[in-house]
């Protein structure tokens, strides 16, 4: 089963969401506006990128971190601050079995049919 994390109206998770549906392809999906972050997700997802990768760094909602803050993140700062504020983690982020992608990548996106 492939799970599909991020947020209704971005417009990244909506390119992902057509692109399975495109292909037949059968997919949940968690809405971190209406279902939250799931810690133990988020704390996973971290741990195997980085948060350099997990944050989206050129979002509305990293600018508007304090700059202390931004200079200062790191995994577990990360951690608080993206389950306080969903919009900071880059959408979306995809699971199949092991698998894990971030972000909307066609040629990626492959992996999973």
């Amino acid at each position: 089963m492939i799970t599909i994390y991020g947020i209704k109206n971005c417009d990244s998770v909506k390119k992902a969401r057509g692109w399975l549906e495109e292909r037949g392809l059968d997919y949940q999906f968690h809405d971190f506006k209406t279902a939250g972050v799931p810690a133990e997700k988020l704390e996973g997802w971290l741990a195997d990128f980085g948060w350099k990768q997990v944050i989206n760094r050129r979002s509305k909602s990293w600018r508007e971190l304090t700059p202390d803050v931004r200079a200062h993140m790191d995994n577990r700062q990360a951690l608080d601050a993206a389950i306080e504020t969903p919009t900071l983690i880059r959408r979306p982020i995809v699971e199949q079995n092991n698998r894990i992608l971030i972000g909307f990548d066609p040629q990626q996106f492959e992996q999973l049919t």
